[in-house]
């Protein structure tokens, strides 16, 4: 135990600290090695959640971009080529719009999604930009933060979105008769119609008429409470908050 003591009494931390924020061997394996478990963290609740963009992905985008740095750095420090380091990471950032942007659809009732996962590939490049600098702890407080509004903020979300009193929902239904008494039973519940789309559907070769409504509700109407009542009427035969 003793022996112990004296080697972590022997460690002397500002040697340690200079040693990774110079540019060499053991400063750019501990980068990397950052940079993978910290874009592995993050994809690790996107892979979770069956986003297209999960566990390998925003560890990939994060060593990539940890990586680039790493080579800006070797070509002005060891090869001595004068240049503006920072030039390959603004590329990267770029470059992530375009991976993003493969992650964001419309869906066939006008829903966007993708946005989250996009903007998590973003924020993983710009945390593999800073480990890739040396700038360890914006690296890994920035980790936690996009954790924190990944996990733990998106259920804060879905509570606020669960309460609040205006929602949108999609509606579809056998016939063009049925929207009536679907507006109907929502007028019955006191609830104002802001907006209403009808659209259509492809399925199968056929087409199944639907319609996005957004609601304002009253203050004691659950979103769950007025859904169920739209799927118990005749006719409808799909209900989706989105």
């Amino acid at each position: 135990m003793k022996e112990i003591l004296e080697f972590f009494r022997s460690i002397n931390i500002k040697e340690i600290a200079d040693m990774l924020n110079e540019f060499n061997t053991v400063s750019v394996l501990v980068r990397l090695t950052l940079a993978v478990i910290c874009g592995g963290l993050i994809g690790l609740d996107r892979g979770r959640k069956r986003r297209p963009a999960g566990f390998r992905t925003y560890m990939l985008v994060c060593l990539g971009a940890a990586l680039t740095i790493l080579i800006s750095q070797y070509v002005r420090v060891v090869l001595g080529v004068t240049t503006d380091v920072t030039r390959l990471g603004a590329q990267v950032i770029n470059g992530i719009g375009f991976l993003g942007a493969g992650t964001i659809i419309v869906t066939r009732r006008q829903q966007v999604k993708g946005l989250t996962t996009a903007a998590g590939l973003w924020a993983s490049a710009c945390m593999g930009i800073a480990i890739g600098a040396g700038f360890y702890l914006a690296a890994v407080v920035a980790c936690l933060l996009i954790m924190l509004v990944l996990i733990i903020l998106s259920k804060l979300e879905v509570s606020i979105m669960r309460s609040a009193r205006t929602m949108t929902v999609s509606v579809g239904y056998a016939t063009n008769d049925d929207i009536v008494q679907i507006i109907d039973t929502l007028k019955a519940a006191n609830v104002h119609i802001v907006d209403v789309e009808i659209i259509k559907m492809g399925l199968s070769g056929e087409s199944t008429p639907s319609a996005v409504l957004s609601l304002r509700l009253p203050k004691k109407l659950k979103h769950t409470s007025l859904m169920e009542q739209l799927a118990e009427l005749d006719g409808v035969n799909q209900v989706e908050e989105i």
